[in-house]
């Protein structure tokens, strides 16, 4: 896992007061972040900020919904990564502006700077920033492992799906817990 990344996606303010479903996502996130902090693995977030006014063109749909609804605009306090797994020194945040961390982010030079090769994905949504993260990353040949209960999604059904029979075909798609254990310190 030396050329590893995880991937904390869009677990800002507002995007967990509409997804957080009392499971205790937050938590079992912020286990993976210390996990990989541990074991040297770099924690990269990726939070969506558009520009005020009107950034989106109304044929987009689920960003145009999102910003009549308020929902991104840069420098909003719904936009802050939440408090419970907020960066440390040293982690790096992104910005992009679509669905994909990798859309008009500058998320691929970070990553070949760092040398890294492999991504683990986390975040909020699975039908969103996930999966779009995971086929933006398979067409520039990054390893891919998703962290099914690292990620959340409104729609309990379409996540099941997703990681279940979707993500699978791509990515190595684990627990946290499973993956905390294989990423340990020896």
């Amino acid at each position: 896992m030396a050329n590893s990344a995880l991937l904390v996606m869009d677990v800002q303010r507002d995007i967990v007061a509409i997804a957080d479903d009392g499971s205790g996502y937050l938590s079992r996130l912020r286990r993976a972040i210390d996990g990989a902090r541990a074991a040297g693995i770099p924690v990269i977030y990726v939070v969506i900020g558009l520009r005020p006014g009107d950034p989106v063109s109304p044929r987009n749909r689920v960003m145009a919904h999102a910003v009549r609804a308020g929902l991104f605009t840069e420098g909003d306090p719904g936009t802050e990564i939440h408090h419970e797994v907020a960066p440390q020194q040293g982690d790096v945040v992104v910005t992009k502006r679509r669905g994909s961390a990798f859309s008009g982010s500058d998320l691929d030079l970070v990553l070949r700077a760092r040398n890294i090769d492999s991504l683990v994905l986390t975040g909020i949504a699975t039908s969103a920033v996930v999966l779009s993260t995971l086929w933006h990353a398979i067409d520039l040949d990054f390893g891919l492992t998703v962290l099914a209960d690292g990620c959340l999604d409104t729609d309990p059904e379409v996540h099941t799906m997703l990681t279940e029979r979707l993500f699978p075909q791509w990515a190595d798609v684990v627990a946290v817990e499973d993956w905390l254990k294989a990423i340990a310190p020896q």
